[in-house]
């Protein structure tokens, strides 16, 4: 889905999503990708929802958002409250929500001013057995 995202300089608006990644800043990413407000788009290095581990939600600490919107994928899925334990305790919100309500979403915080990262998973697609 093409979004109409109204960049200001220096922030990652999510222009395009779908179900195999999304457009930031004119650059596709088709694998996970943790998307903050501003700086630089990142990897996120899960292949799969199952693979989530506490170490993938610490990495966003460091981004020091006020909110973190995980996008589960292309349903709505929610992790162990102690996989997101650093960020609570740190109160950085999060919300989750299926990938592409987590771009939607992010983008009209985006535009609101708020220092908000986006957390998507794009899983994988299972290898097929001959």
């Amino acid at each position: 889905m093409k979004l109409r995202a109204d960049r200001i300089e220096g922030q990652n608006a999510i222009a395009r999503h779908g179900r195999d990644g999304v457009i930031v800043n004119n650059v596709e990413h088709r694998e996970s990708v943790i998307v903050p407000w501003q700086g630089d788009v990142l990897p996120w290095s899960v292949d799969r929802f199952e693979d989530l581990a506490e170490v993938h939600f610490t990495k966003l600490i460091a981004l020091d958002p006020e909110l973190v919107i995980f996008g589960s994928g292309e349903r709505l899925r929610f992790v162990r409250p102690a996989l997101m334990r650093g960020l609570i305790e740190r109160r950085i919100g999060v919300e989750t929500m299926d990938t592409a309500a987590a771009c939607r979403t992010y983008n009209v915080l985006l535009a609101e001013g708020r220092s908000v990262v986006a957390a998507l998973l794009f899983e994988s697609a299972p290898a097929r057995s001959s």
